[in-house]
């Protein structure tokens, strides 16, 4: 009798002793789940040529108009794309959006990318790689020390137009063909970074539309509190290779004739597109 006694003492310490374990589990695990997000870095390019977040903080705290007449370096057809009726075919009654600048520009080189392959990548595979880069350097990280680390890359990003345009080019379809299947597809842009900088973390690219960055910023958060990750890349990116934003919402009427958004307000009178690229670096705070 004694002997039962003691094996049921036993059970119960131990049983204590499991519901204890499994409480602080629980603390632990609720505690990471709300565990604050810190951001540790950041860059971006935006209309009116910003071109760092010192920039523009300066352009929010002027209110400086940065919308601008079409981009004359991307070979539209300039001369015949404006056109005040909205049901003529191909054109645009709107003739001013938020562009950025240098858009055509890239140091392929410093990426390890041949200049055959550059050419066939979309503006915005470029611009990720470049922000991504410097919103480590801004968190004063040197971005080939993260090679073999978990570090996630999350990329808001919509499906352009520029391997449409580079396929209807004659003779570039040719030797570049396999370059242009991967340099435009969006799924490939979070995995060029992850590829470049050899992180070993997830690598999403996120296409909820207009929401895509704001989306890839949750997810990457989720992931840090999961364990998923130990640092992340999050982000969007939107540039418009050719104007076909413009001439397809022509045809609906859905662009403001001036350009401008006017959300909330009794003038609202359609959208207007602008381009931009974002990227923040995010960490645990506790890590941070």
């Amino acid at each position: 009798m004694a002997n039962a006694d003691s094996r049921v003492l036993d059970a119960l310490r131990e049983s204590l002793k499991e519901t204890e374990r499994l409480r602080r589990q629980n603390r632990e695990l609720r505690a990471t789940e709300s565990e604050p997000i810190a951001i540790v870095g950041t860059s971006c390019r935006f209309p009116g040529g910003v071109a760092s977040p010192e920039e523009l903080w300066t352009v929010l705290t002027e209110e400086s108009d940065v919308l601008g007449d079409f981009p004359d370096d991307r070979g539209w057809d300039l001369a015949n794309l404006f056109d005040d009726d909205p049901d003529a075919h191909g054109r645009s009654y709107v003739r001013r959006g938020g562009f950025l600048t240098g858009a055509t520009e890239f140091d392929a080189a410093f990426f390890g990318i041949s200049p055959r392959e550059a050419v066939t990548l979309d503006p915005q595979h470029r611009l990720l790689l470049e922000t991504a880069w410097e919103a480590l350097e801004r968190a004063r990280i040197v971005p080939g020390t993260l090679h073999g680390t978990r570090t996630g890359v999350f990329a808001g990003i919509m499906a352009g137009t520029y391997g449409l345009r580079q396929r209807a080019i004659p003779g570039a379809s040719g030797q570049d063909e396999w370059y242009l299947g991967i340099g435009s597809t969006c799924s490939v842009a979070s995995g060029r970074i992850a590829y470049t900088l050899g992180l070993e973390g997830p690598a999403l690219s996120v296409d909820t539309a207009c929401s895509s960055s704001l989306v890839a910023i949750h997810l990457a958060a989720q992931s840090l509190r999961r364990g998923e990750c130990t640092l992340a890349l999050a982000g969007g990116v939107a540039v418009m290779a050719t104007p076909a934003a413009f001439t397809e919402f022509s045809r609906q009427r859905g662009l403001a004739p001036d350009g401008r958004c006017k959300a909330f307000s009794d003038d609202a009178d359609g959208t207007g597109w602008s381009e931009g690229v974002g990227l923040v670096v995010l960490e645990r705070l506790s890590d941070a």
